[in-house]
């Protein structure tokens, strides 16, 4: 189980690798707008669908949802629909705390590792006006969707850290499974992310304190 609020945690990382949607921006407005759209398009009940979305790229979201569709007709769905949410930033503001979480970052090595494609990502991420990590694993990065851990994995590669030594930040069901998967710890953010028993959960990035340590890496303040 998440280690309570009221226990704080302290982790210690070599690298950190950031979710976007839940994590560090709240989206959810626009997922809601174009997913609870889609659902009421092909029948399916919208409550439903935003329980299997979140984390996901779309047209794995689809598949899982409409198991017996043609993997083609998934993915123009899916690339309309980035374009559709790529042209929709109404509501789109950044979780709290996550200005002061990234600008802590300053010389950590960190990557952000989202389900969004390059173009929905670096909008959003402006939107809130956040920064975006010089390193980044988008869609267009990896062959399988979180809860698949490629994405990851990738981040982990790329900044030249053992996944051993990194923390997962996620919100979602499929993210978090996807840091488990890849062996690394998960700090959950958000409501979502307390039902999918990450190492510690948060309600938000207020409740993160990054302290760099002598040498590299970092201890995490958590809860």
């Amino acid at each position: 189980m998440p280690t309570p609020l009221s226990a704080p945690t302290v982790l210690t990382a070599r690298a950190l690798l950031l979710d976007m949607d839940g994590t560090l921006v709240n989206s959810d407005a626009v997922v809601e707008r174009i997913w609870r759209r889609w659902a009421a398009e092909h029948g399916l009940d919208g409550d439903e669908v935003m329980r299997v979305v979140h984390g996901r790229q779309g047209h794995a979201s689809m598949a899982l949802l409409l198991p017996d569709r043609p993997r083609e007709l998934n993915l123009e769905d899916n690339a309309r629909m980035l374009a559709e949410e790529t042209a929709d930033m109404d509501g789109v503001v950044p979780v709290p705390g996550a200005p002061e979480f990234l600008a802590s970052l300053h010389g950590v090595p960190h990557a952000l590792v989202t389900s969004a494609d390059a173009p929905l990502s670096t909008a959003r991420m402006a939107a809130a006006g956040l920064d975006l990590p010089r390193v980044r694993v988008t869609a267009e990065s990896v062959g399988a969707s979180k809860p698949d851990p490629e994405g990851f994995l990738k981040g982990a590669a790329e900044l030249g850290v053992a996944p051993e030594e990194c923390v997962v930040f996620e919100d979602s069901g499929a993210g978090i499974a996807a840091g488990r998967a890849a062996g690394m710890r998960v700090v959950g953010v958000g409501a979502r992310a307390a039902a999918h028993e990450p190492d510690v959960v948060v309600p938000d990035l207020r409740r993160v304190r990054v302290e760099t340590v002598a040498g590299g890496g970092v201890r995490l303040h958590v809860g």
